[in-house]
């Protein structure tokens, strides 16, 4: 069932529920340019009795917004309205890419909601995380301020282990491309500025990270191990969730 909710910045969230209301409930959050569709076919293979809500961040999907302020943090707001308007009180979240830094910061923000964080493909990227400086952070938006198509091809590549089929490339490539502007841009720079040591110290929740093998790297694994608990992959790209939809909905409900 799809539906709305708005919060006092006049931002108004769209958001699908299904599941009985009395079920465990299961968060998702979709990643930088992409939406809550990319969780439709998951939803479909995940068991009958868990509540989901499938949440369209602000400037994304079919969630608006015009407000200033891009930040992790105020993304959690967002998944945070989802669930005051749907009288949650108690979720795992689950999110892929941007959508796991965001998770955790929902999970900082809502310690006696959230039980436990769920990140696909996220947090363990060295080149945003941890916190970088203002050099880097220029250095990382730079290509996408002088050529967004091309850096968001760049990007998608990187996420894109040899034998990922071009067309899909192109299809996240075409879809990321054209997440609306200027939110896309400054979530981009939220993304590199969150402080994700410091959320990670301060969420006490557990989180799981699934990451694609042949992806991340030995160094965030040492880097973050003794916090997260990796779980390696071998499902496909840094999109692995909707290539591998039935593969993703058995590793959410494992956690369950």
């Amino acid at each position: 069932m799809n539906r709305e909710t708005s919060r006092p910045d006049g931002t108004r969230i769209h958001y699908t529920a299904t599941g009985p209301a009395d079920g465990p409930a299961l968060t998702l959050i979709h990643g930088w340019g992409c939406d809550r569709g990319d969780f439709d076919t998951i939803i479909e293979h995940l068991p009958s009795d868990v509540r989901v809500l499938a949440v369209d961040l602000a400037e994304h999907g079919d969630s608006r917004s015009e407000r200033d302020t891009w930040t992790m943090a105020e993304f959690a707001r967002d998944v945070a309205a989802v669930l005051a308007a749907e009288s949650v009180n108690s979720s795992v979240v689950a999110g892929h890419s941007l959508g796991g830094a965001v998770a955790v910061e929902t999970a900082r923000q809502l310690p006696d909601t959230i039980t436990q964080v769920i990140a696909l493909e996220a947090l363990h990227y060295l080149n945003l995380f941890p916190a970088q400086s203002e050099t880097d952070v220029q250095a990382l938006l730079q290509p996408f301020r002088e050529d967004f198509a091309g850096a968001m091809r760049g990007m998608v590549e990187a996420g894109s282990p040899e034998g990922t089929d071009p067309s899909l490339v192109d299809s996240y490539t075409k879809k990321m491309g054209s997440v609306r502007q200027p939110a896309g841009l400054h979530s981009l720079e939220g993304l590199a500025r969150w402080d994700m040591d410091a959320a990670l110290r301060e969420a006490a929740q557990p989180v799981v990270l699934f990451a694609v093998r042949s992806i991340i790297a030995q160094e965030a694994i040492d880097r973050y191990g003794d916090r997260v608990r990796i779980e390696l992959v071998d499902l496909g790209s840094h999109h692995f969730p909707v290539e591998s939809p039935a593969e993703t909905a058995r590793l959410l409900a494992g956690e369950l």
